[in-house]
């Protein structure tokens, strides 16, 4: 359905219609921008995921006893 749909002379297209816009001189401050505002959602998500899910460190181990090791239970 969409085979073909993006092609580079689409790229080339919307780079002319961007450069018509917006100007040479405004074009690298807004590609700055963009990739700013990128890296920090990625820091973001990241810092979500650490936060929402801890390791668990060596010392947080419950302590089992040998049954529970084996597989057996009570």
């Amino acid at each position: 359905m969409f085979e073909g749909l993006f092609q580079p002379m689409h790229a080339l297209v919307i780079a002319g219609i961007a450069l018509l816009i917006f100007g040479p001189k405004k074009l690298p401050e807004l590609g700055k921008g963009l990739g700013e505002s990128i890296r920090g959602f990625k820091s973001a998500v990241a810092a979500k995921d650490e936060n929402s899910s801890p390791k668990p460190q060596a010392n947080d181990e419950r302590p089992t006893t040998i049954d529970q090791r084996r597989g057996t239970m009570y």
